[in-house]
């Protein structure tokens, strides 16, 4: 059987969008899915580096729906063809400005281009900070992670590392001794910035040790992470920790950088939303989406079903809108 493509009206530059997505990772394309079957015309705007994070992850196992495991990419590519086939316009553009356009409508500057849109759904998601050393940005997905909870289970009965000393290395740490059978926190103080509630957890658990005062100056492996080049701040010593993995958690940034000025941002970056029940922002018409709001979960089934009620909340607005 054929497969059924649904083709909405074409829509010029000049005209406005009833959705314009600023954003292409798993809260951008559900909310899209959910706006293009609910018959508002939506662009996309994906980006030049479409996709988020999963675009850096190999097999991704805690996604409903594949039993076997998917690619990350792969997974991508899927929620992108899905969006497109009910009607959505993608493009792989940066937007580099929003703000208030003429007759109530939303302008976006795209490429020097402005485009109007009847609705916004910012979903830019928020960027793992890295180490930035040699060998970490060739290995990440080999061994290289930043997600526990994604990845802890390709680790059981290994040896892994941790970079941080906030509570997000504190929780990876965590997650990773209930598979691992040793974890090492190396963290560049001699004290944890984390809450004392988990720095007791950590220090408690007798699988998790802590190596003070260090910091990771080069990750080294050939076709996977196999060890880490550290050196001691305070003596300037310079060893290797050999291991299976090696996990950093020293925080994310959220791609929140255009909207400075024009929504309310918290003292993180990260959109804040009028109502937390809701995508709903302090701007009618301009709602949130994933992990540019949220910085407890940050996993790809929270972001899609923040992007699911996105696209809701936008139907509603447009439906009881007076835009034309």
């Amino acid at each position: 059987m054929e497969e059924t493509v649904f083709a909405q009206k074409p829509i010029g530059d000049s005209d406005p969008w009833d959705v314009a997505i600023i954003g292409s990772g798993p809260a951008g394309l559900s909310a899209a899915i959910y706006t293009t079957r609910g018959a508002a015309s939506t662009v996309i705007f994906g980006g030049e580096k479409w996709g988020g994070q999963l675009m850096l992850t190999t097999q991704v196992d805690n996604f409903p729906g594949f039993p076997k495991g998917i690619m990350g990419p792969e997974l991508m590519e899927n929620m992108k063809n899905q969006a497109i086939r009910f009607g959505g316009e993608f493009r792989p553009q940066n937007v580099t400005k929003v703000e208030a356009g003429p007759g109530g409508f939303f302008k976006l500057v795209v490429e020097e281009k402005e485009v109007l849109a009847k609705s916004v759904i910012i979903a830019t998601g928020a960027e793992t900070m890295w180490l930035g050393v040699d060998g970490e940005k060739e290995l990440i997905g080999k061994g290289v992670s930043s997600c526990a909870p994604c990845d802890a289970p390709f680790f059981k009965d290994k040896k892994v590392l941790v970079v941080g000393g906030g509570d997000s290395a504190m929780e990876e740490a965590l997650v990773l001794s209930k598979y691992a059978t040793s974890v090492s926190i190396i963290h560049r103080k001699s004290e944890f910035k984390a809450s004392k509630a988990m720095q007791k957890r950590v220090l408690d658990n007798k699988k998790i040790n802590v190596v003070w005062d260090t910091q990771v100056i080069e990750i080294v492996g050939d076709q996977k992470f196999e060890k880490a080049k550290v050196k001691n701040i305070k003596t300037n010593q310079e060893s290797e920790m050999v291991a299976d993995g090696i996990f950093v958690a020293i925080g994310h940034k959220p791609s929140t950088e255009i909207f400075k000025g024009f929504v309310d941002l918290d003292e993180k970056g990260y959109v804040v939303k009028k109502d937390q029940g809701s995508s709903i922002t302090a701007i009618p018409g301009i709602f949130v989406s994933g992990d540019v709001h949220d910085y407890h979960y940050k996993q790809a089934i929270t972001a899609a079903g923040y992007g699911c009620q996105a696209g809701m909340d936008v139907l509603e607005f447009l439906s009881n809108s007076n835009l034309d």
